[in-house]
């Protein structure tokens, strides 16, 4: 597809497998126009081991307001490098035990119809969600992320909303949870970004098991990652009262009030809780932290795994939508971004180096 081109009404249903779509010539944008495929969005993908690549997406709107502008029902799915807006949803998946889906340096903004029940991005029943390096934000009332997949692997992703006052590539949202991974399963939250609004629809921020019956071997970690919480309360980890194994919450840095978490028997090691002095640009989002022997080389090495899945911390999230290395230099800095050290004599002893 031509990015120098905007496709209106270009819906279909795309069942072919083995496929891969890619704008070239910069990003072609897909207005769906008023039109739908098959009562469910503007692409319906029933082929499997797909990948989109480099689209714009947005106006996607059917009859029953649960259009999505990706509908996800073959196995096997990957997007990337794609700005998904304004539909009522932005990826919506069916449900499949043997499906594997990647999302990967996308844009998903203000999607949802505003009930509540449509997000940026909806994940059914899958084996497994790897989603990095993503920005997603101002879901239309809905979630963020939202996730049923056995496995999710959530890394180095900028999940947040504009505040009054402030301006973005989309218009502002009040979203409900930023993460909801529904059903529990293996969660891995990694070395992301997730703030909550001022104005918002749920007071809590990474919900996790809250749909869940409760299934021996579920476990949620929660390893170097920055909340930002804008509102004046609320709970940073929300979990399910049916998860049985404790969570384990890691080198994390909560910024603002609320609750760090509700399960009281979840392991907390070498978590901070501050504000956003502790940052050098809150403003700005540069949240690389301040001069605090409590964030720099404060963290603690996270625990090798018997899946061998690693839970260290190897790159961090560059915006819009990117990613870098995480500097190997000391111990792990709490929080979502490690901190450059630079030792001069005739300057303080340390300054922030901006990537």
């Amino acid at each position: 597809m031509d990015g120098t081109q905007t496709y209106r009404g270009d819906v279909c249903r795309i069942t072919a497998s083995n496929l891969t779509i890619k704008g070239v010539r910069g990003r072609p944008k897909i207005d769906a126009g008023g039109k739908n495929a098959d009562g469910k969005g503007t692409w319906v993908i029933t082929g499997n081991d797909v990948t989109v690549d480099n689209v714009e997406m947005f106006g996607s709107a059917v009859s029953d307001r649960n259009g999505a502008a990706i509908r996800v029902e073959g196995n096997n799915f990957t997007l990337r490098n794609s700005f998904l807006h304004d539909n009522e949803n932005g990826v919506l998946t069916g449900a499949s035990p043997t499906s594997r889906l990647v999302m990967e340096f996308n844009e998903f903004g203000h999607n949802g119809n505003g009930d509540g029940y449509s997000h940026n991005v909806y994940v059914g029943q899958v084996a497994s969600l790897v989603f990095r390096h993503n920005y997603s934000h101002d879901a239309h009332i809905g979630h963020n992320l939202k996730s049923r997949a056995q496995i999710n692997m959530v890394a180095y992703n900028r999940f947040s909303s504009l505040n009054k006052g402030e301006t973005g590539s989309t218009a502002a949202g009040k979203p409900s949870y930023e993460i909801d991974i529904s059903n529990g399963g293996n969660a891995y939250i990694i070395g992301n970004v997730i703030q909550q609004p001022a104005e918002h629809s749920n007071s809590n921020m990474l919900a996790y098991g809250l749909e869940a019956p409760g299934k021996p071997g579920d476990k949620l970690y929660v390893i170097n990652n920055t909340f930002i919480n804008d509102a004046h309360a609320g709970t940073f980890v929300l979990i399910g009262d049916k998860v049985t194994a404790a969570a384990l919450l890691q080198n994390n840095f909560f910024s603002g009030k609320g609750n760090i978490t509700n399960q009281q028997r979840a392991t907390q090691v070498t978590n901070y809780q501050g504000t956003e002095a502790d940052f050098v640009n809150r403003a700005v989002y540069d949240l690389h932290p301040n001069d605090n022997r409590r964030v720099i080389n404060a963290g603690a090495e996270p625990p090798k795994l018997e899946s061998g899945i690693s839970l260290v911390p190897t790159r961090q999230y560059k915006h819009v939508a990117a990613g870098e290395p995480r500097p190997v230099i000391g111990a792990l800095d709490v929080g979502a971004y490690q901190t450059v050290i630079v030792q001069e004599s005739k300057k303080p002893w340390y300054n922030i180096l901006k990537n």
